[in-house]
């Protein structure tokens, strides 16, 4: 029988002799029903969210052909520029109960709680003891009050999908290096597959850490740890691969345009518009000005003014906690396996082999972990921190399970060193007053946010850096005295990151751009705008304010603000809606086009998605989004068009001036077609006023 073999018989009946504490099941159910409020509360007030993602839920309750493929609008036009399994989680939710905010948003918020569940499990089976459960409660506690995730798990970007299947994907990894199974490292696979066709190349960022720990810390031998990889590499091309196959197969007039991309295959959608462009930029395609809504490129991006009340609270504790941890563990595990331990013999009626297990069970599996979750933090800091093309900062969300995972991981190794050895006892203190030093720091860039709490911040990190210090003198009091000082080094490293994550309940979330924290700890854009952080300001893609309940479009009353609209909004007055490049659209306007659509597919045709998603979800109609997102797809074509308006699938269009080139949605070409060829509507027919100039054409 072979050592591994023994190890993973072994491994079970050493995690069932050590139970839980009893104060371990109720803390963990308490952190969950903290994340369940941070997520759901006031959960109505966010509407529609992004309408962007919204448009495309709603088009799918009305039909399968637009939920299949992502499409913007119930005519299926073109694709949203992501793959859809997150829209399929929200879209079955919206058919099951109808579309509203809830139907759409609760399942996200579902997610995010899922996901801390994950890490907890993960964190507590990679420890053995009440150590193991200490660091799970700390894992599942940093996760719930990450600032950043809870303000995406609030919102319909893809991201909290994205998160929750990557979480998985880890949990049964590490499971395949203690198992050794071959079918629950395809398992991960799979799920990182899922992950993909919920926001493409960015699942990817946690396959390198995968496979090095698998190579690593498996079981068995090189060779055969090598043919496991290979088969979890085939299930991942296969769980990756099929819908995008599915889509370059089918006949491109039988099916709609692939958003984001240059030639209407979902390849070049992942290799460009939701790959490279992403790393190096490029007008367009996934670039951004000035780096995108993060700030600049570098090594500094995650601690900048947008980014560091988002994400940055404990990375310098969890780097630190990584390397200390790493050491620790490798050490420990070292001596342990040698025969001058100095630990007394077995009894002579236990087998040897028995206690080997016990520590193998608690030593390597936390290398093992620390290994995973570090390598799935540096990558995503590489990749989020020097990346060119757009970043928005709901994207770091995806480093959360990280750090939370290596904040109690490598936090429980430090406090048993701590309490174990003298050359250590520097460690936790450390960490501490570091961290303690950057929530001081990221705090004071808001004075005007909880002034008092930076000081109170600063205050208990004192407390807690000098207690642990001071209680290795005193072994009478040094349990108790140590305690309390870590008592409060968790209470400074939490406060900061407590006090950003509360925010976004607040108020509306920023569909397209969430981010929590104060009005002053905004995030950056193009031309390095700044926006107060949660709030909503000019930017499509907003809640439909006129229905905080999520009111199934076409449900108001004649004259009530449409969806994304409120009173004074840019792009439309009282009963206006935003209309993005092609102008401003009338709650006159849209009557017009219901009356006088006919039996066209289409009530119109608009520049992008921005005007199109606003329209979609006042009128619950399909509409034609000419450029995809950015205005810049060149999904129509003058050929297209003439096709469509032959057929009588479509009478009207709202050209614009979009930013598109020759064929684009604001192209020229089509431009210059319509103006030609069709005929401009006047204001007056539709109730607006003489002087206006119109943008609507009718074309037959």
């Amino acid at each position: 029988m072979t050592a591994a073999t023994v190890t993973r018989r072994a491994a079970p009946s050493a995690r069932s002799r050590g139970a839980a504490p009893r104060w371990a099941r109720p803390a963990f159910w308490a952190v969950l029903a903290l994340a369940t409020v941070l997520h759901v509360w006031a959960l109505g007030r966010n509407g529609d969210a992004n309408s962007y993602y919204a448009a495309a839920i709603l088009s799918g309750t009305q039909s399968w052909k637009a939920f299949f493929f992502g499409a913007l609008d119930a005519g299926s036009f073109i694709t949203v520029d992501k793959p859809p399994f997150a829209l399929w989680v929200m879209g079955l939710s919206a058919r099951v109960f109808g579309y509203g905010t809830w139907s759409m948003l609760l399942p996200q918020a579902a997610a995010g709680v899922a996901a801390v569940a994950v890490v907890h499990s993960a964190v507590r089976r990679s420890l053995s003891g009440t150590a193991g459960h200490a660091a799970a409660l700390a894992a599942a506690l940093v996760m719930t009050l990450t600032p950043i995730t809870v303000a995406i798990n609030r919102d319909n970007n893809p991201d909290t999908v994205l998160v929750l299947l990557l979480v998985l994907a880890g949990w049964f990894c590490l499971e395949a290096v203690r198992d050794g199974r071959t079918r629950t490292l395809v398992l991960s696979a799979v799920l990182v597959g899922l992950a993909f066709n919920t926001k493409m190349l960015q699942a990817y960022l946690v396959v390198p850490a995968f496979a090095v720990v698998y190579l690593v810390t498996a079981p068995g031998t090189v060779p055969r740890r090598f043919g496991r990889l290979l088969a979890a590499g085939a299930a991942l091309v296969v769980s990756s691969g099929w819908w995008m196959l599915i889509v370059d197969l089918w006949p491109a007039a039988d099916r709609p345009y692939v958003g984001g991309s240059t030639d209407n295959s979902v390849w070049d959608l992942v290799v460009g518009y939701n790959g490279l462009g992403r790393i190096f930029g490029g007008q367009g395609r996934g670039g951004g000005a000035g780096g995108g809504f993060g700030g600049e490129p570098g090594a500094g991006r995650l601690f900048n003014d947008v980014m560091a009340g988002q994400i940055s609270w404990l990375l310098p504790f969890a780097v630190l906690a990584l390397v200390c941890g790493l050491i620790l563990a490798t050490r420990r595990a070292t001596r342990a396996a040698a025969p001058s331990t100095g630990e007394a013999a077995p009894s002579r009626t236990v087998p040897s082999v028995t206690r080997a297990p016990a520590v193998r069970e608690d030593l390597p599996g936390a290398r093992a972990a620390l290994i995973m979750w570090g390598g799935w933090l540096a990558v995503h800091y590489a990749v989020f921190s020097f990346s060119s093309g757009t970043f928005h900062p709901y994207y770091s969300t995806a480093m959360a399970p990280a750090v939370a995972a290596l904040t109690g991981l490598g936090g429980a190794l430090m406090w048993r060193a701590y309490r174990r050895s003298r050359a250590w006892a520097w460690a936790l203190p450390a960490g501490i007053a570091v961290t303690g030093a950057w929530a001081f720091t990221v705090l004071r860039r808001t004075p005007d946010f909880v002034p008092w709490l930076a000081w109170a911040v600063a205050g208990l990190t004192a407390v807690a850096a000098a207690g642990l210090l001071s209680a290795r003198m005193s072994r009478r009091l040094r349990l108790r005295i140590s305690a309390v000082a870590l008592a409060a080094g968790l209470s400074a490293g939490l406060a900061g990151p407590a006090a950003y994550a509360v925010t976004p309940l607040g108020s509306a979330v920023n569909g397209t751009n969430p981010t929590a924290g104060p009005a002053g700890g905004g995030f950056g854009g193009p031309g390095g705008m700044r926006m107060p952080g949660g709030t909503r300001e000019g930017f499509p893609g907003g809640t439909r304010e006129g229905f905080p309940g999520g009111t199934p479009p076409g449900d108001a009353a004649p004259g009530a603000p449409p969806s994304g609209a409120a009173e004074g909004a840019p792009g439309g007055g009282r009963g206006g809606m935003r209309g993005g490049p092609g102008g401003s659209v009338s709650s006159q306007m849209i009557e017009y086009l219901r009356e006088n659509r006919g039996e066209a597919s289409w009530l119109v045709a608009v520049s992008s998605a921005q005007s199109a998603s606003s329209i979609i979800l006042s009128t619950g109609q399909p509409v034609i989004a000419m450029g995809g997102f950015t205005g810049g797809d060149p999904a129509m074509t003058v050929d297209r068009l003439k096709e469509l308006l032959s057929s009588g699938r479509l009478r009207y269009l709202m050209p614009g001036g979009g930013r598109g080139g020759p064929g684009g949605g604001g192209g020229s070409e089509v431009n210059t077609w319509v103006q030609t060829n069709c005929t401009a509507v006047a204001p007056s027919e539709y109730g607006g006023q003489e002087s206006e100039q119109s943008s609507l054409y009718r074309c037959g």
